[in-house]
Order: structure tokens, then C-alpha cells, then sequence
């Protein structure tokens, strides 16, 4: 029984515009209609909000508990008091550590260093024993960055020990929140910066801003005869972290991202950085929001998923290009490591996956949800697993494997193993509600589980995983009526033949960033299949040609002679099976096809050429509405 029986049917929709304007609101957008007509549909309502310029931005003071927090930091560098930076081991968290110390130290901090959990031990956040190691390095204030709200206890192991804590942070809060001299998130109750949804790196960039005009204020910088700072320099960071912790990207946050971008094509960057792209082979003066998604946020994670974030940090910190190089190929190199592991489990996955689909079908049921444990899986990477099974089937995932003991010398009871659990899920379904709704039925099972509506972790013991699986698969049964949750696939609708062109590709950069939550133009077209091609097995190179309506006299509409022929690339096209064997080509050579594409532009050698990346494809024609 193949896997593949078990994807979900797609179908696709034209996407409406998210708010009512009127003609001249959409003409004051865009000149071109159907550009305006893009952005609307992406919430876009006035020009101002494709305004990326800094100023932009909101006022740091905004932030709740931004004055405390600032005053005591402000505080610590005028005392020269020793200062460590609590991050965490995702992207986010080495972005917004190795922009805390470095801008720390720029504005005359004498003494700052750095802390980071072990996945692998410590788990999340600042918990006591993170704060017994920092202690270690005798700290008089603790700064958090991308964790801390939920931190009660390592806050309070702090306080015992007389050391302060600064938290900055950017996820949700609990019922009950840490008693630090500062809680600096925008999501926590009286909350009111503009943004909810910047990262753990924009919360300190905002910070550290807020910091500078303090000390400033202070005659600080003149009293040292030092340069104060510009903030915009650490730009390149906050736009790494930004898009690499997939948060939406508001107006605030394309204009951190797209600042940041303009300085890292421009060179402009931390060393690091470009030697994270000049391992991946990535020109970092064509870089996008792709290319941190996929160049540089893999490589810094791998760091985290299998080995200590530090090489991360490091890497970002690094003031020479020789170092950085060093860092980045270390980490390049634990990427490709992290790369052949997650393979692997890949193909464990799923012929665990065609065994569960053919059990299922025995029985007239059909695949609505996935939790599945193996002890030899790697914790690092069971979140990558998860996700890549969401996107094949369409529905809510969890992942388990067996949790690394606090101390391997020590034997552990069968009674006290316990697993971890990473969970993806789909717009449709929340996550954390749906756990919560299992801990109120059976609350002998979770231990303890955080994140959010798209992705979460838990904890419990191992005695109880069958219990589980079963109460999880109720639930979302129970939520979708036992049906297969729909798949969608929303259209900008039909894009003219005649603007199938460079010109109408880098239109569509210009008004990038593009990401989460402001998604990339998708378009639907039907095509005529000139050549197909096979790459590395389960990759499709097409030669496609519009079609266009034949027998048409009105000279405005374009004819064949318009309909030059496209390169389109259709990634993960074949599925493999769990034994290895390729499954069909979907394309034939002679069809007409539908196809759900994303205009691209493809650089090789210095040489441009549009690109079709292909989202779905079909032998039916779909009826949609030119939204041109």
C-alpha cells in the first residue's frame, strides 16, 4: 500500500481580497489594477503600509516595562556590572543573542557574555539549571532573549541567588508570570506596541534601541568618547531571525525584514552571515526571503537540532571573515549531517505511514492524524519530520522519540522514561487547543507541553504514548466530523500570456518581502507540456506553453504567437516509497495541463531567466476568475 493514496485532494480557490475598497482606494495602491488587486487581497488598505522605510517603525517606548527594563540595563553598563544573555537553540534565539552581546557591547558594556540551554538537557528557557550555569561566570543581571515569559522558576531561582532578570520575549503568556524587573513582551495583558507578531530578535532590537537613546539622553557615549551605535547596522540580523522563526510579516515586520535584505545584498552584513551564504553557494546580492529560509536559517538551526547553538552564536559573532568561514563551515557541514539523519527517519516514517493507511482502509477508515514513536529517532529533528509529513498529507502531525536522560551514567526505570513530542499542524486545527482539550479529559498523561496554533512540543511518559496516540486521533476526528481535513490552495487567478516576462517577475520582487501570513503572488494557468525531465529522482524540469483560446478576433487578446514556451521546476513532484521505489511521473509530454505556479527569477552565472515554480498540478482544468 503506497502513502500516496493517502494525500489529501486539493483544490483550489481564488483568493479574496481581505478588505472592501473601493476602485480609487485600490488605484492609490498600485497603478497597475491588478497588482493593486494583490495587495489588497494580502490586507494592503493604504500606500503607507508598503512604506519600508525605518521611520516607519513604532516607537520602542511602546513596549510595556520597556522603561524598567532599559533603566536597569542602562544601569549595569554604567556599574560595569557583569551582564549574561540567556538565548535559545533555534535561529531566532542565536539571531537575538549574538545582537544583544554585540550591541551591548558597542554601547560600552564591559563585561557581557552569553548562555544558551541544551536541547537535550535543559530543554526550554531559562530554568534553574541554566541559571546554576550562568551563575558560574557570577552575573549581577540575566537578560533573556526569545524566551522567559514562562520562566517562573528560573526567575525565581535567580531572585534567590540576587541576581536580576530582564526578559524580552515574543511568546505567549501563561496565567502565571515571572517576577523579573522587566517583562518586555508585546503579546503579555496591557500590552500596546502596534506588533504582536515580531520575533524574539526584533523584541531586543527594539530594546537595544531604546537603550541607545537612554544612554544618549545620559551624555553616556560622550562622557566614554564612544560612537554611539547605529541601530539599522544589526538590521541583518533581525531579518535572519525574523523570517527563520516563520512569524507573520506585518508592516513592521517587512520593513525589519526588508531592511535587513537591502544590507545583506549589499554586503553590508555580519561576516557570518555571508559565510553561511558563501558555503550554501547562494550570492548574497540576490538574496530574498528564500534564501535565509532555505540557505541560511537551516545551517544555524543544525547547530541547535544536533550539537550546541554556540557554533551558531559564534558564527554570527565572529568579527573576521577567516573565522566566520571557519563557523560556517562547521555548520554547513552538521546541516548535511542533519540533512542524511532526517532522510533516514524520513524513510522509517513512512512505511510505518503505508502500514497505518492500509490498516485504516481494512476497516473504512481514512487518515485524519498522525502521532508516531520511535526511541531511535532523533529529538533534534523530530520537528522537521513532523512538518515534512504535515505538508505530505495535509494534516496535524505529532512526533515522538525517547528524551535523553538528565545524566546517561545514571540507569532510568522503565516506570520513568519519558518521550518528547514535536507537533505541526494545519491551518485549520490549533494545536495547543486541541492539547489542552486532552489534558482536560486525561490529565494523568501530560506532563507538560507549550507552543502555539501550528507548532508545539510535549513531555510525558512513555508508559502512556498509546493512550495518547488514540485520544489524539479522537480529537481530530471528533473536530473534523471524521473527514480528511480540505486541502486549499489559494490563486491570484490567471496571469495574461503577455505578462509572462522578466519584467513582470521583478515587478513582483520589487514589492517583496514576501513570507508568512503575506504570501508570495500564486497564479493559475493552463498549459500546453512541450518536455519533461527527471532531477535527482523525485524532481521535474517542464517546458511548458501557455494555452490560449484559439478562434478569438479581438485583436486585444493575445494569440499562439504570444504563448512563448516557460521553464517550470516542480519540486518533489515523484513520491518515493518506503522501499525506494519511484512512484509515477505525473506530467506527460503532449498534455494540457493546469498548473498553480509562483513567478521566479532564476540567476546562473550572472544570467537571468523566469521560472514557474510549481505548487500543484493537475490534468483537469479548474475553473477560476482572471484576477487581472
Amino acid at each position: 500500500m503506497s502513502a500516496m493514496s493517502a494525500k489529501p485532494h486539493v483544490t483550489v480557490s481564488n483568493r479574496e481580497l481581505k478588505s472592501a475598497l473601493a476602485d480609487q482606494q485600490l488605484a492609490e495602491l498600485h497603478e497597475l489594477p491588478w497588482v493593486a488587486r494583490l495587495l489588497a487581497a494580502r490586507g494592503v488598505s493604504s500606500a503607507e503600509q508598503m512604506d519600508f522605510s525605518l521611520s516607519q517603525l513604532p516607537r520602542p517606548e511602546r513596549l510595556k516595562d520597556i522603561e524598567a527594563g532599559v533603566a536597569r540595563i542602562a544601569q549595569a553598563i554604567e556599574k560595569q556590572q557583569h551582564i549574561v544573555v540567556v538565548g535559545d537553540y533555534d535561529c531566532d534565539g542565536a539571531t537575538s543573542t549574538a545582537l544583544a552581546v554585540l550591541a551591548l557591547r558597542a554601547m560600552g558594556a564591559t563585561s557581557v557574555d552569553y548562555c544558551l540551554p541544551n536541547r537535550f538537557i535543559d530543554g526550554y528557557g531559562l530554568s534553574p539549571a541554566v541559571v546554576e550555569r550562568a551563575q558560574t561566570t557570577g552575573p549581577e543581571l540575566l537578560i533573556t532573549v526569545d524566551n522567559g515569559t514562562a520562566s517562573v522558576d528560573g526567575v525565581e531561582h535567580a531572585r534567590a541567588h540576587k541576581i536580576d532578570v530582564v526578559v524580552t520575549d515574543h511568546h505567549l503568556p501563561d496565567e502565571v508570570l515571572p517576577r523579573a524587573v522587566a517583562l518586555i513582551n508585546p503579546r503579555i495583558p496591557g500590552a500596546t506596541f502596534p506588533s504582536v507578531n515580531i520575533a524574539g530578535v526584533g523584541v531586543i532590537f527594539f530594546v537595544m534601541a531604546a537603550l541607545r537613546s537612554h544612554l544618549e539622553k545620559m551624555g553616556w557615549f560622550e562622557r566614554q568618547g564612544i560612537a554611539k551605535p547605529n541601530m539599522a547596522g544589526y538590521l541583518d540580523l533581525v531579518a535572519v531571525g525574523t523570517v527563520a522563526d516563520v512569524v507573520p510579516l506585518d508592516h513592521t515586520n517587512r520593513i525589519l525584514v526588508s531592511q535587513g535584505l537591502r544590507r545583506i545584498r549589499a554586503g553590508a552584513c555580519r561576516p557570518g552571515i555571508l559565510a553561511l551564504l558563501e558555503v550554501a553557494g547562494s550570492d548574497h546580492s540576490q538574496s530574498v526571503t528564500e534564501t535565509i529560509g532555505f540557505r541560511i536559517a537551516p545551517r544555524l538551526n543544525a547547530a541547535g537540532r544536533l550539537d550546541d547553538m554556540r557554533h551558531g552564536v559564534e558564527c554570527l559573532l565572529a568579527d573576521s571573515q577567516s573565522l566566520a568561514r571557519r563557523h560556517a563551515e562547521y555548520l554547513d557541514n552538521t546541516n548535511s549531517e542533519r540533512r542524511r539523519i532526517s532522510s533516514d527517519m524520513e524513510s522509517m516514517a513512512n512505511g510505518i505511514v503505508s502500514d497505518l493507511i492500509g490498516k485504516l482502509e481494512g476497516e473504512g477508515r481514512q487518515l485524519i492524524s498522525l502521532c508516531l514513536y520511535d526511541e531511535s529517532w532523533h529529538e533534534g529533528v523530530i520537528g522537521i519530520l513532523a512538518g515534512r509529513l504535515k505538508e505530505r498529507f495535509g494534516i496535524p502531525v505529532i512526533i515522538f522519540t525517547r528524551a535523553k536522560p538528565a545524566d546517561p551514567s545514571k540507569a532510568v526505570e522503565d516506570t520513568e522514561i519519558e518521550i518528547k513530542g514535536s507537533a505541526r499542524s494545519i491551518d485549520q486545527f490549533h494545536m495547543v487547543d486541541a492539547l489542552k482539550r486532552i489534558r482536560n479529559d486525561k490529565p494523568h498523561i501530560l506532563e507538560k507541553f507549550g507552543g502555539h496554533a501550528k507548532a508545539a512540543g510535549m513531555t510525558f511518559n512513555e508508559s502512556h504514548f498509546a493512550e495518547f496516540q488514540i485520544a489524539f486521533d479522537q480529537d481530530v476526528r471528533a473536530f473534523f466530523s471524521d473527514r480528511p481535513p480540505p486541502s486549499e490552495i489559494l490563486s491570484d487567478g490567471e496571469l495574461p500570456v503577455d505578462r509572462f516576462n522578466l519584467d513582470t517577475a521583478r515587478l513582483l520582487e520589487g514589492l517583496a518581502p514576501w513570507g508568512q501570513e503575506f504570501p508570495a503572488p500564486v497564479f493559475q494557468n493552463t498549459f500546453d507540456v512541450e518536455s519533461v525531465r527527471v532531477m535527482k529522482d523525485k524532481h521535474l524540469k517542464i517546458q511548458l506553453r501557455p494555452a490560449v483560446a484559439a478562434g478569438s478576433a479581438d485583436p486585444k487578446l493575445p494569440t499562439a504567437a504570444d504563448a512563448h514556451p516557460v521553464e517550470a521546476v516542480y519540486f518533489n513532484a515523484i513520491e518515493v516509497a518506503a522501499d525506494g521505489a519511484a512512484g509515477e511521473i505525473p506530467v506527460s509530454v503532449g498534455e494540457q495541463v493546469e498548473v498553480v505556479f509562483e513567478l521566479k527569477i532564476n540567476t546562473f552565472r550572472n544570467r537571468s531567466n523566469l521560472q514557474l515554480n510549481v505548487i500543484h498540478l493537475q490534468q483537469s482544468i479548474v475553473e477560476n476568475t482572471p484576477g487581472s
